[in-house]
């Protein structure tokens, strides 16, 4: 959302944003990052899960002077509670056809048809935002003909390039010169298949003496659910818990040799993949979600069954074959520019709007 924002007013339109500060002090949020990223909210909404019509009257008054001070043309939402707020904001000036709702699906699994969702991803949106072209394809039929994109998600590839790993770094992690790393970065959850990851790792290690394994991202089931398993594999000390990154983040990510993804979390879109992708890392995933989209097997990286041995078959020969790593780790940052970089992104959402509008 911030990353459209800034490419938008790139590209000459006066954009604004509006939400919700943090729930708790000191909390990383997106008001936040907006603001240290340039975007200052317009409008800081209240904080609220859900739509209620009677807690949320004051933020949708709010939201429709803003409409109507500015004479806002496209108002895009990104979930539930904004986009109901939307909808009560510009009431009239959409049915006068002056301002048009657009909403963001960040899930690459098809919207579950139900009476609510019918309505308000149907007549309730104007135009459909999905992370990939097969998922708004996917909701096609749900959506009654009416406008749908299939965008691939925004990151600054200015940012996320590729650079030699810092080995400073590298060493506080515990990460030698001789080390070959397959990075991941996820939260610490049961469905993000960590006992798949650990499995396939223990397979990897006892063929290969110099592999490691580094996990960014944190959970409040990390112990129960990756490094008490580590332990009992008999791998705790190959496998790297370097926890939630912000400043270094980028560092860290360059860390690795390998990226793989598993299971999409909650952002359907895989916005750590594309990172990796910008900084020329090479992947290994499943074929959930949108992966198999992002990923084009062979070339930008491998795509292969959600079974240990085959994914610490693809590490293994990723690996193991430095001028093939290196070869598809270039295509992936090739990729990158031209399908992830958010300019890209603001581009594709630019000539949606003005279907709309």
């Amino acid at each position: 959302m911030v990353e459209l924002v800034l490419a938008l007013r790139e590209r000459g339109h006066e954009v604004d944003l509006a939400l919700p500060t943090a729930p708790k002090e000191g909390l990383a949020c997106v008001y936040d990052h907006a603001t240290r990223a340039g975007a200052a909210p317009a409008l800081v909404l209240e904080r609220g899960k859900g739509a209620s019509l009677w807690r949320d009257r004051l933020d949708a008054r709010r939201l429709r002077n803003l409409v109507v001070e500015r004479d806002i043309e496209i108002v895009h939402t990104w979930h539930t509670r904004d986009h109901v707020l939307a909808l009560r904001a510009s009431a009239g000036r959409r049915r006068a056809g002056a301002t048009r709702v657009v909403r963001s699906y960040k899930i690459a699994t098809p919207i579950p048809p139900l009476p609510w969702n019918r309505w308000l991803f149907g007549p309730g949106s104007d135009g459909l935002i999905c992370v990939s072209p097969r998922s708004a394809q996917a909701n096609e039929r749900l959506r009654g003909g009416r406008p749908s994109l299939g965008a691939f998600g925004a990151i600054d590839t200015k940012r996320f390039r590729p650079a030699p790993p810092d080995e400073a770094l590298r060493r506080s992690l515990g990460i030698e010169p001789e080390h070959r790393v397959v990075g991941i970065v996820a939260r610490a959850q049961r469905h993000r298949r960590f006992d798949l990851l650990l499995e396939a790792a223990a397979r990897l290690f006892a063929g290969d003496a110099s592999a490691r394994l580094l996990v960014i991202g944190r959970g409040t089931n990390i112990e129960e659910t990756a490094q008490r398993p580590a332990e009992r594999l008999g791998i705790a000390d190959r496998v790297i818990f370097a926890g939630y990154r912000t400043d270094d983040y980028i560092d860290v990510l360059r860390c690795a040799s390998v990226f793989t993804f598993l299971v999409p979390g909650s952002d359907g879109g895989c916005r750590a993949l594309l990172e990796a992708a910008a900084c020329g890392l090479p992947a290994v995933t499943s074929t959930r979600g949108a992966l198999p989209e992002i990923v084009v097997d062979g070339e930008t990286g491998l795509l292969v069954e959600e079974d240990p041995v085959a994914l610490a078959s693809a590490w293994e020969a990723l690996l193991g074959d430095e001028t093939r790593r290196a070869g598809m780790g270039a295509a992936a940052r090739r990729r990158a520019e031209t399908h992830f970089d958010r300019s890209h992104f603001a581009e594709q959402v630019e000539a949606f709007y003005a279907s709309l509008a």
